[in-house]
């Protein structure tokens, strides 16, 4: 726990090519760095806009509540630059409600390429 009383808070930093009409639109507020995924959009951006056309971001009626650590809400601000805990909480639903379970598929499908196949080498 020293570590998380000596870390100093991230200073909010606008990334070259970020969009402020895209977080606007997708409703989060982005503070500091998050991970780039490419054409100069963050993770959040990203997943953010996948939930939304898939309808997943529709009228925030519900409500959800929970203790959690103080340490792991920092953290996680800290590397998604979301500001808001409730901006938190729908981009950590969001990301699990759009897992495409890459992994778990990849490993079902093992052994079911035809090995006559020809692949072009």
């Amino acid at each position: 726990m020293a570590e998380a009383a000596e870390r100093k808070p991230m200073q909010s930093v606008r990334k070259r090519g970020a969009k402020p009409r895209v977080r606007a639109a997708i409703g989060i507020e982005l503070g500091g760095l998050s991970g780039q995924t490419g054409a100069g959009e963050s993770r959040v951006e990203t997943v953010m806009k996948a939930a939304k056309r898939s309808g997943l971001l529709g009228e925030r009626s519900g409500r959800i509540a929970g203790r959690v650590s103080p340490a792991l809400v920092r953290r996680a601000k800290d590397r998604t630059g979301i500001k808001t805990d409730s901006d938190l909480i729908v981009f950590a639903l969001a990301n699990v409600a759009l897992e495409d379970n890459f992994a778990e598929t990849f490993k079902d499908i093992r052994g079911t390429v035809d090995p006559g196949l020809k692949l072009g080498f």
